[in-house]
């Protein structure tokens, strides 16, 4: 019947190679097109820097993927098949990008989910992305969104597939900024479209909380640590527009741009790349990516 053929996702417009995506453990190029993400994003998902044949902070990611599991009820219990294949991808493509999703599994109309229901795992592996090196060392500029995040604390600090926001204020604009900033219904700022945010005063370093709405991202768990490392204190706290006019530096981070300073937000409020900022860039540069760490929720 026309539109009840599953859709093939190992080679696509954009030419992907078929050996790129794993379903349940082993090569595919078939998606049951009834599992829950296609139709409700009933699901997670996380995006591992690789490099040198390591998966980078693998241990956090499993952390918030586990966290998240927990919060949406997803029944998922592979846990070493999927570490096992996870450092597998890592090694035999040496550098670049590895995605997993978690979907809950095929099955029922509507909204509710068997209590028992199953869950498809699919990995996918990438390119790194390409961007300027200048974007780390002479800093971005960036705009605030006009779009507001919704609060939801129960969904709060995991990486659901529920994108739409990042995406529909991720299309605000074409090139001239390099990231947009994030405010909730509050008007406090939150995050990025894809990172999230630290302000520098005074030698403290501030990071909005995330107990209503955003992303808890593996870099910034990264960068809590790293601050407490080199003694230099770092404070969850409400931060708001006027908080920026305050601030002596500012920078972003994600497990696969690292940090990038930013130097301007939307012609408003001019920084420069500060010394603190870049004494966490060499730390971060500098540390073992295989360590073991937490990462925070909150």
């Amino acid at each position: 019947m026309p539109g009840l053929h599953p859709p093939r996702v190992g080679v696509g417009a954009g030419g992907v190679s078929k050996d790129r995506y794993w379903i349940g453990g082993g090569p595919a190029t078939l998606l049951d097109p009834a599992v829950r993400a296609v139709h409700y994003g009933d699901g997670l998902f996380e995006t591992i820097c690789v490099r040198d044949g390591v998966a980078e902070y693998l241990d956090r990611h499993q952390q918030r993927l586990q966290a998240g599991c927990e919060t949406l009820r997803l029944a998922f219990a592979d846990w070493a098949g999927l570490d096992s294949e996870l450092r597998q991808r890592a090694g035999e493509m040496g550098a670049g990008v590895i995605k997993i999703i978690l979907s809950r599994g095929a099955g029922g109309q509507g909204y509710r989910f068997a209590a028992d229901q199953g869950v498809t795992r699919i990995v996918s592996t990438y390119s790194l992305p390409t961007y300027s090196e200048e974007h780390s060392t002479r800093g971005v500029r960036v705009r605030i969104c006009d779009l507001r995040l919704g609060l939801q604390p129960r969904l709060a600090g995991i990486k659901h597939l529920n994108r739409l926001e990042q995406i529909m204020a991720r299309a605000e604009w074409e090139q001239q900024y390099e990231e947009g900033l994030l405010l909730d219904y509050n008007e406090q700022l939150i995050e990025g479209t894809m990172s999230n945010l630290f302000l520098v005063r005074e030698g403290v370093v501030y990071t909005p909380p995330l107990d209503n709405c955003g992303v808890a991202g593996i870099m910034r768990s990264v960068l809590l640590d790293l601050a407490a490392e080199l003694g230099v204190r770092a404070n969850r706290q409400v931060l708001k527009l006027a908080d920026l006019g305050s601030a002596q530096e500012v920078f972003l981070c994600n497990s696969l741009i690292g940090i990038w300073p930013v130097v301007s937000v939307a012609d408003r409020f001019e920084f420069t790349v500060g010394p603190l900022t870049q004494a966490l860039q060499r730390a971060h540069s500098e540390q073992s990516k295989t360590s073991a760490g937490n990462w925070y929720s909150w």
